[in-house]
C-alpha cells in the first residue's frame, strides 16, 4: 500500500539553472493547495545531512518566478555518494517528518533521489540542467534561457570580429554535451561548429575553412566551441599561426547559468513542478519527470539513468549545410 503524504520537501542540487525557481514555486504552492506542510531544504543534500531545513508558505516562494539561480541553493556533498550518508539523511527526513522529496537537478542529483527512495522516501526527480543531458526528456528546465544567453552574447562578438576582421572562438558550457553548441552554432550562424559528440580533432579542417572564407570576402570567422572539447585559448594561438588571421577565444562561462528565466523555463519548470506533487499522491516514489513528444510524463530513475542520448544526425546535418 502506497505510504500516505503529508510533508513533502523541496531541494535544488548541482549546477544551478534558470528556471529552478518557477519549479520550486510550483512544488510549494501544489502541495500547500493538495492539503500538504512544504519543507524546504537548502544547499541540496549537503544542506539535508546538516539539516538545514525550513518550512515554506505560499509567501515563500512569492516574487521568485523571475529570477535565476536558485533560492535555496545547492551545493556538492561527496558524503550523500556513501551508503552511511544516505541512509543519514533519510533519517533526517523521518526525523523532520518529511515523507517526499522534490529533487530539482541533474542525473548526479537523480541517483541521491534514487538513494532516499531505496530508504524509505519518496521521490521524485525534475530535469534541472542547462546541459539538456537528460536522455529520457526532450526538455531540461534552464536550456532555452542558457542557449539564449549565449546566442545574444555570441551575436555581440561576431560584431566586433567582424569589425576587426578575426576569426573567433567561443566556448559555451554544455559539459560534455554539444547541445548548446549545436543551438547557437545554428542560430548564430557560424562557420564551425565544435561538439563533443561528433569533433575528430582534426585543425586543419577548420584552418582550410578559415583560409577559402577569408579567399571568398568573407570578413570573420565563427568557430562555436562546446566546453567538452575545451582548450579554446590554445586553439585560438594555433589557428592564428597558422592563417595568420587575427584569433581571439572567448569563454562565455558561468554568465550562461544566470539570468532570468525565459517564458518557456518558467512555465515548462512550474508544470513539471506540479506535476511532481501530483504523481507523488498518486503513490509513486523513483521516478523522473520529462517531456516528451509534446506531453509531460515521467519515467523510473533507474530507467532513464541507463538511456542514451546522442546529437539528432539530421539537425548535425543541417548544422553543416548552414
Amino acid at each position: 500500500m502506497a505510504k500516505e503524504i503529508k510533508t513533502v520537501g523541496v531541494l535544488t542540487s548541482g549546477g544551478d539553472a534558470p528556471g529552478m525557481n518557477a519549479a520550486i514555486r510550483a512544488v510549494v504552492r501544489t502541495a500547500l493547495a493538495r492539503g500538504l506542510k512544504v519543507k524546504g531544504i537548502k544547499k541540496g543534500y549537503q544542506g539535508l545531512l546538516n539539516e538545514e531545513i525550513i518550512d515554506m508558505e505560499a509567501r515563500s516562494v512569492s516574487e521568485i518566478i523571475q529570477r535565476g539561480g536558485t533560492i535555496l541553493g545547492t551545493a556538492r556533498c561527496l558524503e550523500f555518494k556513501t551508503p552511511e550518508g544516505q541512509k543519514k539523511g533519510a533519517d533526517i527526513c523521518r526525523k523532520h517528518k518529511i515523507d517526499g522529496i522534490v529533487v530539482i537537478g541533474g542525473d548526479g542529483s537523480y541517483r541521491g533521489a534514487q538513494a532516499l527512495s531505496r530508504n524509505g522516501i519518496n521521490t521524485i526527480g525534475l530535469p534541472g540542467t542547462i546541459d539538456l543531458d537528460i536522455a529520457c526528456t526532450d526538455y531540461t528546465i534552464g536550456f532555452d534561457t542558457a542557449v539564449n544567453t549565449a546566442m545574444n552574447a555570441i551575436d555581440k562578438v561576431k560584431d566586433t570580429s567582424s569589425s576587426h576582421e578575426r576569426c573567433s572562438i567561443i566556448e559555451v558550457m554544455g559539459r560534455h554535451a554539444g547541445y548548446i553548441a549545436l543551438w547557437c552554432g545554428i542560430a548564430n550562424g557560424a562557420e564551425d561548429i565544435l561538439l563533443p559528440e561528433k569533433y575528430d580533432f582534426n585543425e586543419q579542417t577548420i584552418i582550410n575553412n578559415i583560409i577559402a572564407n577569408r579567399k571568398k570576402g568573407k570578413t570573420h570567422h565563427i568557430i562555436i566551441n562546446a566546453e567538452g572539447i575545451g582548450h579554446s585559448t590554445s586553439m585560438a594561438r594555433r589557428i592564428e599561426a597558422a592563417t595568420g588571421i587575427e584569433t581571439r577565444a572567448t569563454i562565455l562561462g558561468y554568465m550562461q547559468r544566470g539570468g532570468s528565466p525565459t517564458a518557456k523555463d518558467r512555465f515548462y519548470a512550474s508544470i513539471m513542478g506540479a506535476y511532481a506533487v501530483d504523481i507523488m499522491l498518486q503513490g509513486k516514489t523513483n521516478r523522473v519527470v520529462g517531456y516528451r513528444d509534446g506531453k509531460f510524463t515521467d519515467f523510473d530513475i533507474e530507467s532513464a539513468l541507463n538511456m542514451e542520448k546522442n546529437i539528432d544526425e539530421y539537425q548535425f546535418e543541417v548544422a553543416q549545410l548552414l
